[in-house]
């Protein structure tokens, strides 16, 4: 296989990857962060994860188990590995002790000190939950546009940029909550940054040592448990969070120009 090939398709997942940390500049460079911009940021972050997870992931993930598996059991196998995503991300949630849990707090016995002290570090745990989804979300990406950068060069490159968009607001899902929870925006962007870097290391991990054992099965169950994974955290972290922050109407306004992008996004490149 030529080397320029092969240097030519991980460079299209590298570009890929750091598009988030172009989506944490875009949410960062804006100095004056409101209540109601992190509302619209997160209810925008909610919408592209739900979108993004229902339209293309998890059809995406329902192809290739249909291929392996013919409709019926691939249909089965692809909504079990979606809930068994949810599942996965529930229980972490549960098991994380109720005083380090940001969710067990009770406001009506807490101080106002003490009522900001969780609220950040449920932000702080919430980007972090984030950019863990992202990554593992970005790792069979990145291994997805290498291969297709190998096969076929104008395919590859239509991957890469259609990737690279949906990876622009992911850097915000991960960016805006860490920001606030820690004031720092070195930390928010290179916990953004780092959450799209995992799409070269997908491409590296997977050409040099999964290849022989990546197929349409594994593939299709990465894909429906990441989505599963990602419309947990919507729902559970993103949405809740963003209600409390601003209006509803923010925060649902964010939830619809999330998903109106990545809609768009997929018209225009798919």
């Amino acid at each position: 296989m030529p080397v320029n090939s092969v240097l030519f398709a991980f460079g299209l997942t590298v570009f890929a990857g750091l598009a988030t940390g172009v989506g944490s500049l875009m949410a960062l460079l804006n100095r004056k962060f409101s209540p109601r911009f992190l509302a619209a940021a997160l209810g925008f972050s909610a919408g592209v994860m739900i979108y993004v997870s229902f339209v293309e992931i998890f059809a995406k993930a329902l192809e290739s188990l249909t291929e392996a598996f013919g409709d019926g059991k691939g249909a089965w196998v692809t909504t079990a590995a979606f809930f068994g995503g949810v599942l996965l991300i529930g229980l972490i949630d549960k098991l994380i002790p109720e005083s380090a849990n940001p969710h067990e707090i009770h406001d009506a016995d807490a101080t106002e000190e003490q009522k900001e002290h969780h609220k950040k570090k449920k932000l702080m745990r919430m980007g972090l939950f984030s950019a863990l989804a992202i990554a593992i979300h970005n790792f069979p990406e990145g291994l997805a546009t290498f291969m297709a950068g190998l096969a076929d060069p104008t395919l590859g490159i239509s991957i890469a940029v259609a990737i690279a968009i949906h990876n622009i607001p992911e850097g915000v899902a991960v960016s805006a909550p860490i920001y606030y929870a820690t004031g720092s925006r070195r930390n928010a962007f290179w916990l953004s940054f780092l959450s799209g870097l995992a799409e070269p290391v997908g491409a590296l991990i997977g050409f040099f040592i999964l290849r022989s054992f990546f197929n349409d099965v594994t593939f299709g169950i990465v894909f429906a448990s990441v989505a599963g994974i990602m419309v947990y955290i919507s729902l559970d972290e993103l949405l809740p969070t963003a209600e409390k922050y601003g209006e509803h109407h923010v925060a649902i306004g964010g939830l619809i120009g999330g998903m109106a992008l990545m809609a768009l996004s997929l018209l225009l490149l798919g």
